[in-house]
């Protein structure tokens, strides 16, 4: 499945869950996720997409690293497989 079909499905599924999926651009700022996230009762994740067997670059490891300091809560997704489980962990169906 290609990354722009992950999205796509990621996307859809957080909106069936009444969250909100925005494709985040940092002007400025290279490496961030590709996906913010907004969960019902006040729940924020940052989620980057990779091609399946993708490799995250130092730059995104980087930008994710400084997230988690920060106590948020990022995942790297790269199949359908791990966007149903990512689904069914936050609280939704697959």
């Amino acid at each position: 499945m290609k990354e722009s079909q992950l999205e796509k499905r990621l996307k859809d599924k957080i909106e069936q869950l009444g969250g909100l999926c925005f494709k985040w651009v940092s002007p400025g700022r290279r490496g961030v996720p590709d996906r913010i996230c907004i969960l019902p009762r006040g729940r924020t994740l940052f989620v980057e997409m990779k091609a399946p067997d993708g490799k995250l670059s130092p730059l995104q490891e980087k930008r994710i690293q400084e997230l988690e300091k920060r106590k948020h809560e990022v995942y790297v997704l790269e199949s359908k497989q791990q966007v149903d489980n990512f689904i069914k962990e936050i609280g939704g169906g697959a």
